[in-house]
């Protein structure tokens, strides 16, 4: 599509500026019988500043009318980097909410070239093109949803979305440190599920609409591996509102309203910016939530797929005594999966000699990597690889997704690293993390998960 409207204003630019208009002036300022009058020397410079950009126009016309469909994008993501250097001039929170508007304007590139074939896999009888998703946080009310899935993510979770609109915690509330890290205390803001609601609704009313006039015969099971997103994963990221008194009623009403639109859900006990979310992470506490949402996703009224598997994210900052609570509780109630891990309250080094470490907040990016894999390696270990794992927390390379999947992981997501690299860092992930399986002698991706456990 970007090569096609590519060439199209290519076209219109060589047909009417380049050709036509030169001649037209041509035309009206001489005849046979006259001579060029003299041109001032500001005019010369115009005139060359106008032959050079003609001079690009045609050289750059040219390469878009020659190139493959797969060289353009790659040159497109690219070119993203060029943009990188002005964001990090913004303060944090402007330049992820400009982030947001463009990936839901459609102001970034689309992914056109297919997936290595040894990074595909199916987790809840849902085909992944890639395991490379975007974790919850970024698009908190599913605002580009789209944009983001078409950057060529295997999937995208939104929210965290809470029953009612909140602010969030008073700003400032996400600090920069220069180690590929960030604090935020953002704690849960959004707009509610009614209004994220209506947005994916919306959405998934046009992506149908879409398929059907596309291809009118394609199979249910088709869409369904196609996911409710349409190529990709979706997956929605439930929180409680600050001032609620009954977390599992704030749970249960995000299931109710939004879980007809996801791929998967996820029980969010482990921010530290909402005062005793993660104390539901305790046995008994959680337990008690897990009952009580899965029993009010299994009530509801479903086709021939199913309910969405439900998720629970918890905290890095867990105890082993905590560690083996949450696994048994998993292994009981046969929850879906386990994202693993939220943001830290520990300052690991190097991030704890900078001032900016002093914020209060959840950190995020290179610094959590280390805490985070051994998290998930004892998670691995303790659900006996029986459930699937999502491995989250300072993943910035296909090398650390690689780390990630032989600790344990079947999916892995990033945040940080995408906020600081960009749409770039997407395609260079995925094709260092099909080198890393290659490499290794592994011809599926499924074949690499928990390797280093065994």
């Amino acid at each position: 599509m970007a090569l096609s409207v590519s060439r199209k204003i290519y076209r219109e630019i060589l047909n009417e500026r380049v050709f036509s208009t030169p001649l037209l002036i041509a035309r009206h300022c001489f005849s046979s019988a006259q001579t060029a009058p003299n041109i001032p020397h500001s005019a010369k410079k115009g005139r060359l500043l106008t032959g050079a950009t003609i001079g690009l126009v045609i050289v750059g016309g040219t390469y878009v009318y020659t190139v493959d469909e797969a060289t353009f994008c790659g040159w497109l993501f690219s070119a993203t980097k060029l943009v990188n250097p002005f964001f990090a001039l913004l303060d944090p929170e402007v330049a992820h909410r400009l982030a947001v508007s463009a990936a839901a304007r459609g102001w970034i590139p689309r992914e056109k070239r297919p997936d290595p074939s040894n990074i595909g896999l199916e987790v809840w009888g849902r085909k992944f093109s890639n395991p490379i998703g975007l974790a919850a946080g970024f698009d908190k009310n599913a605002e580009a949803v789209d944009g983001l899935l078409g950057l060529g993510f295997g999937f995208v979770e939104v929210g965290s979305v809470t029953p009612v609109p909140q602010e969030g915690n008073p700003k400032p509330r996400i600090f920069r440190l220069p180690e590929g890290a960030l604090i935020n205390r953002c704690g849960f803001n959004g707009e509610g599920v009614v209004a994220v609601a209506k947005r994916l609704d919306a959405q998934h009313g046009k992506r149908k609409l879409d398929e059907t006039s596309r291809n009118p015969s394609s199979s249910t099971d088709e869409a369904k591996h196609r996911g409710k997103a349409g190529p990709g994963i979706l997956g929605v990221n439930l929180g409680k509102n600050k001032t609620s008194e009954d977390a599992a009623a704030d749970y249960v009403q995000g299931v109710h309203t939004l879980s007809q639109y996801a791929d998967y859900l996820v029980i969010n006990v482990s921010s530290p910016n909402t005062p005793g979310l993660r104390m539901l992470q305790g046995r008994k506490q959680l337990e008690d939530l897990v009952k009580k949402v899965q029993a009010a996703r299994d009530e509801m009224q479903w086709g021939k797929e199913g309910p969405p598997p439900l998720l629970v994210k918890i905290a890095p900052d867990l105890s082993k005594e905590d560690l083996e609570d949450i696994a048994a509780v998993a292994l009981a109630l046969c929850l879906d999966g386990l994202i693993i891990s939220n943001t830290t309250v520990s300052r690991p080094d190097p991030v704890s000699k900078n001032p900016v470490a002093r914020e209060v907040g959840g950190l995020s990016g290179k610094p959590l990597f280390n805490l985070s894999t051994n998290i998930l390696k004892e998670m691995y270990v303790l659900t006996k690889g029986k459930i699937p794992l999502i491995g989250c927390g300072g993943v910035s390379s296909g090398g650390d997704a690689y780390q990630k999947i032989r600790a344990g992981a079947t999916l892995v997501q990033l945040y940080t690293a995408f906020g600081y690299g960009g749409p770039a860092l997407i395609p260079q992930i995925k094709a260092e993390l099909a080198e890393c399986l290659e490499r290794d002698g592994f011809k599926f991706i499924t074949e690499a998960v928990g390797v280093d456990c065994r």
